[in-house]
């Protein structure tokens, strides 16, 4: 599965279901894309991973067949760097709450001459840096990268806040963003509201975001964190299109779990 694969199921309105992976194992990033997810996020914000070990875990999702994407400890210049250096295809940028941050953070992932959106003569105050680096396969396929792929990443908002909410409609306007994806503990928490997912003012939150995007034409998406196949139909029926599924983390306590632990204790 490659990005313009990703793009295509949505140009036919049908989901694009990835997974999260919080465990820095390249053996675990590999299983998990061959196990049939569309993409593959790696968790730079609560997982263990360095910059360092990130080139071999995005190498293990593409053998495994799936896109690699990131989701960046923050939406900051030297971590989009480091995340797309090491041949991430997507990123998925955290708390974002304003278009201004947003705009920001996108130019950072945008080589010059690639906003193609902007007017005539217009330019970002600052753009993706360029060099070689492992996504260009060290320099060997620089102008291949350049004009090819960098093109085509994938750019995701992480809608996680209450503020963002109020902000939304100018945050979906951005003519880069591929789609949105709820933070459903991290906005709840920001309501007051931690887990409540069932109450009613935090139902009303969601009701929010779906009808902002439906007015925009924009990709809805969320983090179904304890799978449940369910809740996933559930949520395609209901319009999401930008799905992450589980956390391996989350798929090994549930497999791994002593049946009759109550019995031995």
């Amino acid at each position: 599965m490659t990005v313009h694969d990703i793009r295509a199921l949505l140009a036919c309105d049908r989901p694009t279901v990835g997974t999260w992976l919080q465990l820095p194992s390249t053996d675990v990033a590999e299983l998990m894309a061959r196990a049939g997810y569309d993409w593959v996020a790696v968790d730079m914000e609560h997982g263990s991973f360095g910059r360092a070990g990130l080139p071999d875990i995005f190498r293990a999702i593409e053998c495994g067949g799936a896109a690699p994407f990131a989701r960046l400890p923050e939406a900051a210049k030297s971590w989009i760097k480091s995340a797309l250096e090491a041949g991430a295809q997507g990123l998925i940028f955290p708390m974002i709450e304003s278009r201004a941050q947003l705009d920001q953070a996108i130019d950072w992932a945008i080589y010059p001459g690639q906003d193609h959106w902007r007017a005539a003569g217009e330019t970002a105050a600052e753009y993706r840096g360029v060099g070689y680096c492992r996504a260009n396969v060290f320099g060997k396929n620089f102008e291949t990268y350049r004009q090819e792929r960098a093109p085509e990443l994938f750019l995701v908002a992480q809608i996680e806040h209450i503020r963002a909410v109020d902000n939304l409609d100018a945050i979906l306007a951005h003519p880069r963003l591929d789609a949105i994806m709820v933070g459903p503990y991290d906005l709840s928490g920001s309501m007051g509201l931690t887990a409540q997912f069932e109450h009613p003012d935090f139902r009303a939150v969601m009701d929010r975001i779906q009808a902002a995007c439906k007015r925009r034409n924009a990709r809805m998406g969320l983090h179904i964190v304890q799978p449940d196949p369910a809740e996933l139909a559930r949520q395609v029926a209901a319009g999401s299109r930008f799905i992450a599924y589980g956390i391996d983390s989350v798929f090994l306590w549930q497999g791994a779990e002593r049946p009759d632990r109550e019995k031995a204790l």
